[in-house]
């Protein structure tokens, strides 16, 4: 039996279709089935809830949407970060805001926070470099279960929480294990530590 290619899908084609649905995103026109669990999104609202603290606190004009796209203008990529941070004063530069909750310019994002799963090989690597070219400031790679190549976490393999900062067009990448502080550039008075994003993922929290 031949099997057919998967069909290749643009950016506002997914738009169209799956646009509402948070089980997908777009990376060169293949639907990819992001896969989250119950831990995956108890890490991602513990990083939304710590950050609105932050938010809150210092009066920033900066939200975290329920649900968003990023397309990559020049590309069949729309990605949907676990985590997000828009900087409300830049939306009146997006052209489809106001329709659709989709961003296209680096500008209006603060911070990324990719929490990592079964494609732990787009948040290490494919999403890096596309988050760099569109000058995203903060890409946060958050491993709660270890499970990223030793290239990227070390070895022994084990949770870790990986905070990517741009310097001119590059990341910068520091990697945060156990009970070390994050240092976040955006939110230079985080508290919070790696190991606390680890035991939000656990079904009994100790």
């Amino acid at each position: 039996m031949v099997k057919s290619a998967p069909k290749v899908l643009t950016v506002d084609e997914f738009i169209s279709h799956y646009g509402e649905c948070d089980r997908y995103e777009l990376i060169d026109g293949e639907l990819i089935e992001m896969e989250p669990t119950g831990p995956h999104e108890q890490v991602s609202a513990l990083i939304g809830r710590k950050l609105n603290v932050e938010i809150d606190r210092q009066d920033l004009s900066y939200f975290i949407p329920h649900r968003c796209l990023i397309k990559l203008l020049g590309t069949e990529t729309a990605f949907r970060p676990d985590v997000i941070v828009l900087d409300q004063t830049q939306l009146i530069n997006e052209p489809l805001w106001q329709q659709q909750p989709v961003i296209t310019s680096g500008n209006s994002i603060k911070l990324i926070a990719e929490v990592v799963s079964t494609n732990w090989q787009n948040d290490y690597a494919r999403k890096v470099e596309d988050y760099a070219l569109l000058g995203v400031p903060e890409y946060w790679i958050v491993d709660y279960l270890g499970i990223g190549g030793r290239e990227y976490i070390g070895k022994p393999k084990q949770p870790t929480v990986t905070i990517c900062t741009l310097i001119e067009d590059e990341y910068q990448k520091q990697l945060f294990q156990n009970n070390e502080q994050l240092v976040s550039s955006i939110f230079p008075n985080l508290q919070l530590t790696a190991q606390q994003i680890f035991n939000a993922g656990r079904s009994v929290i100790e």
